[in-house]
């Protein structure tokens, strides 16, 4: 046998012509790598316009300047592998993941299949994360990962939580991915490069320094077909005389496919079956790969035969295993076989890898021809193990397979739909929506159309015709809970109530709702009755449901019901216990490495602004928003983004919340999302009262209260009456917002939540007639719920400018001092600059102005500091805040200067007192 040439991917870097500005862009990025600068850059682009090449070449120079290269690419057969790309990455750091901490270590070896269970993906995500960060520490590390379209959903998930996390470690991590695929992939928050067609200049040089010989006429036919493609114009030369006429008219990727699979023609027969082997199965070993070729030809098939594929340049051996030269090679080999062969071949690859049960049933099912119910049930029940240990990514394809194999529409739908519910656990929802679309909904049961109904609305939230939805929603819920499903049942009611209230449904679809749940005679006291009951009709349930939800236990387990109880709480300002029982569900989802639960629970970050919180608010909105976009969380982003924009307007940083509410109403959900709507407008309207428009921040926030209008809610907007207050007073418009609110008294007597007790108070006050005002002022300060900090600071500072108003410059003092020190504690600097303002207008000086600690770091440096004044060492505060140690520890080198402070006992101190930064 011959030795075959190894290709050195450090070495053997292709030719590039017209891509200098792409290239200057990633050595610049590598420089910054060398730096300490971390980053991401995702290259997209079409089949063969050059990703892979550029990707070559920088691995080489990368490599040359002694940076630590790993590289992988995605396999189209290999996306049913959980971590089967992450696994063929990191391999090389093998042995330093001995070093990693037990747990962390732990994660790594479950997911590539040390253990038989598999741990979340965000457990092996900031696994990954440390281990390349320790890696990164010792030398800078560069991630190429080509084809990313084809990358498994966890190793792709892992690859983005990587990305996002690059900036304070000497990481790059550059990924390629095809901008054509039905489900293009995005690294949302970080850089793209767009790899365009060369020009006509750099197109003919590519072309001249690939076939130098070509005829003037065959030359001009190729630039003329290849269009700028990279590939096409070293490609096509080759097969250009063997190409039929008939392949002009299709799609340049065919073109190219086809003259690939004719340079197969002049091949010995072995040849082209040891190809397509390495097509059907491009990952095995060649040891395997040579053992199925020999059955499907019958006869031995050597390294010879190889050899003839790398002569032919097809195919090169790299460290120790055949690869394609280019993805598309090895769709042209397999659509250039025969069925015959094609199936052949997968037949020959199942009885050589009989000792891989999961491979093996991969090729039995592509070389079954028709229905094989025994097949499909095998497939089922690998789905059924694969579940059980966690490997709910490889449950998918196992799933899809079975379905096509049965002969029964009805267990085919139900098998369709159970792959439909794994693949939304994935967040695969491009998946889950095709996997949706095979299911024949005329077979459909009570309980199957309720799964259905679950998945497809997680999948694909629509938020147009809420009411129909929401019909539709209970009438299904309806159908299960009376063939026995309670699970399903309780699961799409709760979905449709949680629409009425984030839709604001109208009251006969509240009620329809509600009435629902009430038939089934639910436990009163239950979590799922309680929430569902607040969210559909709060002003018929809420004098009754809230006194439960008080008494109900804090200290469960489950952070499902948990969430029912912040939840419903947290959706008719129940501040106090939404605050509590959410942080608790958090804290729960935290330790379980469950982000996108998380994302949700932090939206307990609305309540807490209205206790006076700002900065748990803030810290826990940010954190929200960022790690909403990474899992996929549209509607808790809303809702998270539009908190942070009231923190940021209130705290006076107006650009910031600017920016944030251009963003919110940029999304193709804020208009079906009125819960949302509102908060903006309550923002829009904030920023129009601190700039001195006080008639048009009234009109602003009146409309809050129109049900005709887009950014009415039927409960939110009692959240906006303090806000409507002040501007009507400033604007002079205070009888026509008494009459906006004629209504409050009524509600809050059927609705006794903070908010309404808030809401009620602070109207009393001012709006209050000039002689009847000063009783007013003290009973609503009285009557103000304990925990509403910052609107009480608030209606001292509107005590204090109505005393200056009547020239009782003296007496207004107090009030505007106390209103004055609250802003400053809480950072409410945009209100602590109306307390000065008033106070100056009294004739007292306000000396220098408090600078409140937050006003000193950003939100996750806050959430750094808290963490290590509570004596958490960095890994446990990376663990938490899902980060490196590294970056924690970067952090806290850059907070001690800035407070002044040299340790973590010196931070404790600083923060002692700082109330607001935590429960």
């Amino acid at each position: 046998m011959n030795a075959i040439a190894v290709q050195d991917p450090a070495r053997d870097a292709p030719l590039i012509i017209g891509r200098d500005a792409e290239l200057q862009l990633m050595r610049r990025l590598v420089g910054r790598a060398e730096a300490g600068e971390g980053g991401a850059l995702l290259v997209r682009g079409s089949a063969g316009v050059g990703k892979s090449a550029l990707l070559r070449t920088v691995h080489a120079e990368a490599a040359g300047r002694g940076l630590t290269v790993l590289s992988a690419s995605g396999v189209e057969t290999e996306r049913w592998f959980p971590y089967a790309a992450l696994h063929l990455l990191l391999r090389p750091l093998d042995r330093n993941v001995e070093r990693l901490p037990p747990g962390h270590r732990r994660a790594i070896r479950q997911a590539f299949g040390a253990e038989q269970t598999q741990p979340e993906v965000h457990q092996v995500a900031l696994a990954t994360l440390e281990l390349l960060a320790d890696g990164a520490h010792r030398r800078p590390i560069l991630l190429l990962i080509d084809d990313l379209q084809w990358v498994d959903t966890p190793s792709r998930d892992v690859l983005t939580f990587v990305a996002r996390r690059t900036d304070d470690h000497a990481i790059l991590l550059v990924g390629a991915a095809r901008s054509d695929h039905v489900d293009p992939f995005r690294w949302d928050d970080q850089a793209d490069l767009d790899l365009g067609p060369l020009d006509e200049a750099a197109a003919a040089a590519l072309l001249d320094a690939a076939a130098p010989e070509l005829p003037p006429q065959a030359r001009a036919l190729l630039l003329t077909q290849a269009k700028g493609n990279p590939l096409a114009l070293v490609e096509l030369p080759k097969s250009v005389q063997g190409t039929p006429e008939e392949t002009e008219h299709l799609p340049l990727t065919r073109r190219l496919e086809v003259a690939f699979a004719i340079r197969t023609d002049s091949m010995s027969a072995a040849c082209r079956m040891l190809l397509l082997i390495l097509a059907a199965e491009p990952t095995a070993p060649l040891s395997r790969l040579l053992a199925a070729a020999s059955q499907l030809t019958g006869s031995a098939v050597t390294l010879d035969t190889l050899q003839e594929s790398t002569d032919a340049g097809l195919v090169a051996l790299i460290d120790g295993h055949p690869e394609f030269r280019h993805p598309l090679m090895r769709s042209a080999i397999y659509r250039r076989a025969t069925i015959t062969d094609r199936l052949a071949a997968h037949r020959c690859l199942a009885s050589v890898l009989a000792d891989d049960p999961e491979r093996q049933l991969i090729h039995l099912a592509e070389a079954a021809i028709g229905p094989d119910e025994e097949l499909a049930a095998r497939l089922e029940r690998f789905a059924d193990a694969a579940q059980a240990q966690g490997k709910i990514a490889a449950g998918v394809p196992a799933l899809r397979l079975a379905a096509r194999l049965v002969r029964d529409p009805h267990r085919q739908t139900r098998i369709l739909i159970r792959a439909a519910e794994l693949s939304s656990q994935l967040s695969d929802r491009a998946d889950t929506r095709a996997l949706l679309a095979q299911a024949d909904l005329n077979t459909l049961g009570p309980v199957e159309r309720g799964r259905l109904m679950l998945v497809s609305d997680n999948a694909a939230f629509e938020p147009d015709e809420p009411q129909r939805r929401i019909h539709d929603m209970v009438l299904v819920a309806s159908a299960a809970m009376d063939v026995g499903d309670r699970h399903v049942a309780e699961d799409l009611l709760w979905r449709a109530a949680a629409r009425c209230f984030f839709q604001d449904g109208d009251a006969a679809t509240r009620a329809e709702t509600a009435a629902e749940l009430q038939r089934w005679n639910p436990d009163p006291d239950g979590p799922h009755s309680l929430a569902v009951r607040l969210y559909t009709e709060p002003y018929r349930y809420g004098a009754d449901v809230l006194p439960r939800l008080h008494r109900a236990d804090l200290d469960r387990k489950d952070g499902y019901l948990l969430h029912f109880l912040g939840s419903g709480a947290m959706v008719v300002g129940d501040f106090t216990h939404a605050s509590r029982f959410l942080a608790r569900t958090a804290a729960i989802w935290r330790e379980q490495g469950r982000l996108g639960l998380l994302v949700r629970a932090l939206a307990g970050s609305w309540p807490r602004f209205y206790l006076g919180r700002l900065e748990q608010a803030r810290t826990e909105s940010e954190e929200g928003r960022l790690l909403a976009r990474e899992a996929g969380e549209s509607i808790a982003w809303l809702g998270l983004t539009a908190t942070a924009a009231l923190v940021a307007v209130t705290r006076g940083e107006i650009a910031s919340a600017t920016r944030m509410i251009e963003d919110l109403r940029a999304s193709s959900l804020f208009l079906g999302m009125p819960f949302a709507a509102a908060i903006a407008q309550q923002v829009n309207g904030l920023l129009a009262l601190f700039d001195g428009r006080a008639g048009e921040a009234y009109d602003v926030f009146a409309r809050i209260f129109d049900p005709d209008d887009p950014h009415h809610h039927s409960v939110s907007c009692w959240l906006v009456v303090p806000d409507l207050a002040d501007a009507a007073v400033a604007a002079g418009t205070v009888d026509q917002a008494r009459g906006l609110l004629a209504d409050l008294a009524d509600r809050a007597a059927r609705l006794p939540s903070e908010m309404m007790r808030m809401a009620e108070a602070y109207r009393d006050a001012v709006l209050a007639p000039d002689h009847d005002a000063e009783r007013l002022y003290r009973r609503s300060l009285t009557a103000l719920p304990e925990g509403c900090l910052l609107i009480r600071a608030r209606l001292h500072l509107h005590h204090g400018r109505w005393l200056r108003q009547q020239r009782r410059y003296l007496d207004a003092r107090a009030p505007l001092r106390t209103a004055r020190d609250e802003f400053d504690r809480l950072g409410a600097r945009s209100w602590a600059e109306a307390a000065r303002s008033q106070l100056r207008a009294v004739g007292e000086n306000t000396g220098r102005r408090y600078v409140n600690i937050g006003e000193r770091l950003s939100s996750q440096e806050m959430q750094i500091a808290l963490l290590a004044s509570q004596g958490l060492s960095n890994r446990e505060i990376g663990e938490r805040l899902f980060i490196s140690h590294r970056t924690v520890s970067s952090h806290l080198y850059r907070i001690y200067p800035r407070l002044g402070v040299t340790n973590r006992g010196q931070l404790a101190a600083v923060l002692t007192g700082n109330d607001q930064v935590g429960d």
